[in-house]
């Protein structure tokens, strides 16, 4: 499999090209200065990436219902992140040339940017909108496919990466059900 090359999405042929890495952002909150504070991704090949991002000085919002959904005190990211700068070229030499797919583009593109903006570097990677791989019947088992995925994955912990893995695996299990010839 060739890592750099585009997801195949239209007939139910088999795929000879790569499967797409998923990618998540946990953020401080929503709108007007949120800033990302965890990013993880998820490769085809089972490998997985993860790391708490630690604020930049001028990030000070926080939002208390964010953190009841991702369970990340602002203490442990100031005690236990990393620096920007090291994510941005870490996720740089792991992701160079690649497409790269999100599920809440909108929101990820921003803290994607602002992460970027405070290393004052670009991304190496084209981030996409995951709706691009779906046709309307994948589209249409989505969200049943996703509480499935979820459920055989028992996560433990609502995670930037084990999201990815659970975007991932969600895409697998619709492209399968809507073209049951399909292979990955």
């Amino acid at each position: 499999m060739r890592a750099d090359a585009p997801f195949p999405v239209s007939g139910d042929e088999r795929r000879d090209l790569p499967l797409p890495v998923m990618i998540d952002i946990e953020a401080s909150g929503f709108g007007k200065g949120s800033y990302p504070i965890e990013i993880g991704y998820y490769r085809p090949d089972g490998q997985s990436f993860c790391a708490l991002i630690r604020p930049e000085a001028g990030w000070t919002h926080w939002d208390a219902s964010a953190e009841k959904v991702h369970g990340i005190a602002r203490e442990l990211l100031v005690a236990k992140g990393r620096p920007v700068v090291d994510i941005c070229l870490e996720l740089n030499r792991n992701l160079r040339g690649q497409q790269v797919y999100c599920d809440a583009w909108a929101y990820d593109y921003v803290w994607l940017s602002v992460m970027y903006d405070a290393a004052d570097l670009v991304p190496s990677f084209d981030l996409k909108d995951l709706r691009e791989l779906l046709k309307h019947c994948e589209q249409s088992l989505w969200h049943t496919t996703r509480v499935a995925v979820e459920a055989r994955l028992q996560l433990r912990r609502h995670r930037a990466s084990g999201d990815a893995r659970t975007l991932f695996e969600t895409l697998m299990a619709v492209k399968k059900s809507c073209a049951p010839n399909w292979t990955a």
